[in-house]
């Protein structure tokens, strides 16, 4: 007997339809059993208002998450950076497929790169992440809001609404959109948001789960991009911040002088980039949570709080004890300090 197909939900967007494709045909490699993609509308997907002004975390995945724990679907895929921070009940996260390139890439105009924007060029983006990185750089720039999928975006540049728009490589990369790039941004000038390029696969777990689907999940997870992921949202966890707050986080996993470690560089930026606090450290893959949420404790103790909360983003400004120990938007995002401290757990950084 032929056993039944496997309902897979994912919003209705090309890029998260791609992204979902490729789950279904590595689950159905697996298991041989056939994959239905179900599309599940999300509030994040019926409205044009920014983010924020829909109630941020949770916009784009919570209705998929629903048809989830109903039965409406057997298994879900998310981009990752778009799921709170906190666990779901009865949702087990399965896998982390490995991540794709993690970074920002510029679009613009005649193919130029950020650095050759000129004074007052119009960029657009949709978080407020970028926008404030974009701001401390200091270039002059006049970042202004946008929404919409992929192509809208482009689509933007090419009709001259927009000098450039800055996106998810990842994205771009998955639908395959690479050659518009006119830049991929380095980390040390624009830290991607937690989580951007990894995509998360959840299933019910209690008196119903399915153990031959989790088991063919269980497959899909990669170590080192779980492990990396996790040091991230762990930071974001700690400072209560959500996904459209302005903080930047990125670790990856590396041979270190002791064997692997991950090493983790956060940034949190005031909105209009006029100051940001921007340190990193380093700790065992065994244990990437307790790293980021040590970087985010030094990132409070300096001040990280005070900095959200000008972008009414968190609530951990209420008790902000001390005045934020801040670098100035004209001090260059490339160069950050350098100073470092040794702890019981591995290496922070200034």
């Amino acid at each position: 007997m032929t056993p039944p197909a496997l309902r897979l939900g994912t919003r209705g967007s090309a890029l998260a339809r791609t992204q979902s494709a490729t789950v279904a045909a590595a689950v159905t490699a697996s298991t041989g059993r056939v994959v239905e993609l179900v599309t599940v509308t999300t509030v994040g997907d019926r409205s044009a208002a920014a983010i924020a002004q829909l109630g941020g975390t949770g916009v784009f995945v919570t209705a998929v998450r629903d048809a989830l724990l109903a039965g409406e679907v057997d298994l879900a895929v998310h981009s990752y950076k778009d799921l709170p921070t906190a666990p779901a009940a009865g949702l087990r996260l399965a896998a982390v497929p490995p991540r794709a390139d993690a970074r920002d890439a510029l679009v613009a105009r005649d193919g130029l790169t950020l650095g050759e924007l000129p004074v007052g060029a119009r960029v657009g983006t949709g978080s407020p992440r970028r926008t404030a990185q974009l701001r401390a750089l200091g270039l002059g720039l006049d970042v202004v809001g946008v929404r919409g999928n992929v192509d809208t975006r482009l689509a933007a540049v090419a009709g001259g609404r927009l000098d450039a728009v800055v996106l998810a490589r990842a994205g771009l990369e998955r639908l395959g959109r690479l050659a518009a790039v006119t830049e991929t941004l380095d980390p040390l000038s624009m830290l991607p948001a937690p989580a951007q390029g990894a995509l998360a696969v959840e299933c019910r777990v209690g008196h119903d789960t399915d153990e031959d689907l989790l088991r063919a999940l269980v497959a899909l997870d990669h170590v080192d991009s779980r492990a990396a992921v996790a040091a991230e949202r762990a930071l974001l966890a700690t400072l209560e911040a959500g996904c459209t707050a302005p903080v930047g986080a990125y670790a990856d996993v590396a041979e270190g002088d002791d064997g692997p470690e991950i090493f983790l560089r956060a940034v949190v930026t005031a909105i209009d980039g006029s100051a940001e606090i921007r340190l990193s450290a380093t700790g065992p893959p065994a244990a990437p949570e307790e790293l980021g949420r040590r970087l985010a404790a030094r990132m409070l103790d300096r001040g990280a709080a005070a900095l959200l909360a000008s972008g009414g983003t968190s609530a951990v400004a209420a008790r902000a004890g001390r005045a934020p120990t801040l670098a100035p938007a004209s001090t260059p995002a490339s160069t950050p300090a350098s100073t470092s401290a040794s702890t019981s757990a591995g290496r922070a950084h200034d």
